[in-house]
């Protein structure tokens, strides 16, 4: 076991390596201020022509349907709403900030698929249950596994050495981890979320997502991710759904219709949102 780090110790010792753009940490900034007006921050966006670019690719899919084509940022900006900006100016920051992972550890499409799929699952379930700003949830599900990216470009080694184990699902594997370093790709995560001064409910969320129960104040969503990685990761989802605690469908406020609902919508949706995020690419 690796004793002398720590998950924590592993973030601090990678801030630059890990930081994102600096106009997303504007963006943040001018969406917090009511001073600046959509035109305001339409402005810095086109400083930047891949978010640009992305930006204006969503609004006119058919994710939102509008008859005429929208061509300018601010006009993007405004119809796109403030949370669901974010959302995006950092989904886009993150898919290229990690783009140097070892290819023998980790396949980056399929990461940014599973990735996506998650993120949409555990957006419409936040939908289905009349959630608030349910937009972080999209940004929890796309960063739940991100740690695993981090131990997989600063530990290389030990990460052959846990992969090279046979392990059904993701608590075996976090097993494994903690046994090698002492923690797991979610504490990683947790921390990194926490580096970037992301909502708690995200950090939170991710930290905790095997063990929902255990999260401190941000519970609902915790268990959100919880469900949207099983679901995800899932090969008989009807058996999943059965062995769900009442408990956690009591919290959620869904029951098993919906969420069978939320699985019929979550292909096309991710699908679409793959192709934005990660343009070129489609799903398997």
């Amino acid at each position: 076991m690796t004793k002398s780090l720590t998950a924590k110790s592993l973030i601090e010792d990678s801030v630059k390596l890990y930081s994102l753009p600096d106009i997303y940490f504007q963006i943040r900034e001018m969406v917090r201020d009511p001073r600046y007006t959509a035109i305001d921050i339409g402005r810095v966006i086109t400083k930047d022509p891949a978010l640009s670019m992305r930006l204006l690719k969503i609004v006119n899919s058919s994710f939102y349907g509008f008859q005429a084509k929208i061509d300018t940022i601010s006009r993007a900006v405004t119809i796109i709403g403030i949370e669901e900006l974010q959302s995006l100016a950092l989904a886009t920051s993150v898919v290229d900030t990690f783009d140097n992972i070892p290819d023998d550890l980790i396949n980056m499409t399929d990461f940014w698929i599973q990735s996506i799929h998650c993120a949409v699952i555990a957006k419409l379930l936040a939908k289905k249950a009349a959630v608030l700003h349910c937009e972080r949830l999209f940004l929890t599900g796309l960063l739940h596994d991100i740690g695993a990216l981090v131990i997989y470009t600063k530990l290389p080694d030990q990460s052959r050495q846990i992969l090279k184990n046979n392990f059904q699902n993701k608590r075996q594997l976090a097993n494994l981890e903690r046994q090698v370093l002492g923690f797991t790709r979610a504490d990683v995560g947790g921390e990194l979320a926490e580096s970037w001064k992301l909502p708690e409910s995200i950090s939170e969320a991710i930290r905790y997502q095997l063990h929902p129960e255990k999260a401190l104040i941000h519970k609902l969503d915790a268990h959100l991710l919880y469900l949207a990685i099983n679901l995800n990761e899932s090969k008989t989802r009807d058996e999943f759904l059965s062995t769900l605690s009442s408990s956690t469908l009591s919290i959620l406020r869904l029951n098993e219709a919906k969420i069978k609902q939320v699985m019929a919508a979550a292909v096309d949706e991710a699908n679409a949102t793959f192709d934005i995020l990660a343009p070129g690419k489609q799903f398997h």
